[in-house]
This record gives C-alpha cells, sequence and structure tokens, in this order.
C-alpha cells in the first residue's frame, strides 16, 4: 500500500493539531506548518507565519520541496476575531482575520500551483458563518465566505485536483472557552447554541472532529470541485436542516 503524503497548516493547536495526529496515525507522511511548534513526533514540520508573503515560499519549499507530490492537503490555519457588531469592529482588525483567513490561504495556493506536483485533493476549512451570517461574526464570517469563493475560483485553475471549502462542525477547543464562557450571548444570539452544545456530541473533540474529517474525504469527492459542503449535510442531514432551515 502506498503512503499517502498530507500537508497541513496551523498544526500547533485545536484542529490542526487534531488533523496532523490522525493523519500519523493513519500512517500518512504528514507534513505541517504553524507560527509555533506541534509537539507530534513523526510530523515534517517548520515554523512560519503565513502572512509573511516574503518568507513563504521558502519555508514552503524547505518542507515540500523534495516530495514529488501530494495526496491531500488541508488548509486549516485561521482565526477567530472579535465578536462584536461589525459597525464596531475596527477596519484593522477585519485585515487582519481577511490575512489569515483568506490571503494567507491564496498564498499557499500559489505557491502550490507553482510547484506544479500533483496534489491530489484539497479541502480549505471553513464555516458554517460563511453562509449563516449571524449577528456579531463579522471578519470571520466574511473571510470564510470568501474563502468558499476562493475554493471555487481555484478549481478552474488546478483540474487535476478536487478542491472543497468544508465547514467542520462546531469543534471543542480552545476557541470555545471565549465563545461558551466570556462572550455576550444576550448580545449575540447564536453563542446561545454553542453553549447549549457544548459536551454534547454536537460539540464534538478536535480529535473525533478530525475522524470525521478523513471520514468524508472520499464523499467530499464526489461533489463538483470548488463546493462549499457543510459537513453536517453527509453526516447528520437532519442537523443540517435545522441549522441552515432546509
Amino acid at each position: 500500500m502506498t503512503t499517502q503524503t498530507v500537508f497541513i497548516t496551523g498544526t500547533s493547536s485545536g484542529l490542526g493539531h487534531a488533523l496532523a495526529e490522525e493523519a500519523l496515525a493513519r500512517g500518512a507522511l504528514t507534513c505541517g506548518c504553524s507560527r509555533r511548534p506541534a509537539d507530534l513526533p513523526g510530523l515534517r514540520q517548520v515554523q512560519c507565519d503565513l502572512t509573511d508573503y516574503a518568507a513563504l515560499p521558502e519555508h514552503l519549499e524547505r518542507l515540500l520541496g523534495e516530495l514529488p507530490g501530494l495526496d491531500l492537503a488541508i488548509l486549516n490555519a485561521g482565526i477567530l476575531g472579535r465578536i462584536r457588531e461589525l459597525h464596531r469592529t475596527p477596519m484593522d482588525e477585519v485585515k487582519q482575520v481577511m490575512e489569515v483567513n483568506l490571503w494567507a490561504n491564496k498564498a499557499v495556493m500559489d505557491w502550490l500551483h507553482e510547484w506544479g506536483r500533483p496534489i491530489g485533493q484539497v479541502v480549505m476549512i471553513s464555516s458554517g458563518a460563511s453562509v449563516l451570517g449571524n449577528k456579531g461574526w463579522g471578519g470571520y464570517a466574511l473571510s470564510k465566505a470568501a474563502l468558499n469563493m476562493l475554493a471555487r475560483l481555484y478549481a478552474h485553475e488546478f483540474p487535476d485536483t478536487h478542491i472543497s471549502a468544508l465547514a467542520p462542525g462546531i469543534i471543542d477547543t480552545a476557541m470555545m472557552d471565549h465563545l461558551c464562557e466570556e462572550a455576550d450571548a444576550e448580545a449575540f444570539p447564536a453563542l446561545q447554541r454553542l453553549r447549549e452544545a457544548r459536551g454534547t456530541e454536537a460539540m464534538p473533540d478536535p480529535r473525533t472532529a478530525a475522524q470525521r474529517i478523513f471520514l468524508v474525504l472520499p464523499a467530499l469527492r464526489e461533489q463538483p470541485s470548488g463546493s462549499f459542503v457543510d459537513i453536517r449535510q453527509l453526516l447528520d442531514p437532519e442537523a443540517y436542516a435545522r441549522l441552515y432551515g432546509r
């Protein structure tokens, strides 16, 4: 059996760490990049800031340059930004979220295109916030909506690669500590749903979420390249229908 080759961004914590851990457990040659080192034996990794566009090509060349190609790339790195009304959100804060969640992914995709080697599948980690437009999600929702379009546009430019923008559902990461304990659920009603879900199957831990993502990879390839897919659409259609009102 040929060893799979996987590249993941944002591997130092949260979902990215769990995705790398799961890929390693499956025997994949796993490459990761993040601003902080990931404590994962066997992970080939570089530390880098994905928004340092001048330095990024050198880091990616050092990490991936000797490989003949990739079976899977998961562009996971991202930030939330503050939950607050959009008109109260400073432009600099929105720009920072867009830099990490959108333009850094463009920079990675541009390097992969220039690299020119076979890539079987690219999964860009999106969010239901990209579609729902709930109050308070501001720059994060804007960045993920734009990421969905990024996936669709690059599908034209990577004709031999299947690309998806995947909403992985809500996951019990450190981000939830703020959303469930500190942010104002009365001012931003969508937060109440998160608080009710915490501690239930509706909000899995990162490793379980990572396992679910690997589980649905074949199903993603059945969708047109460039599609936005919410994982609940594949694994829990009733929850998907309730969430999106369908």
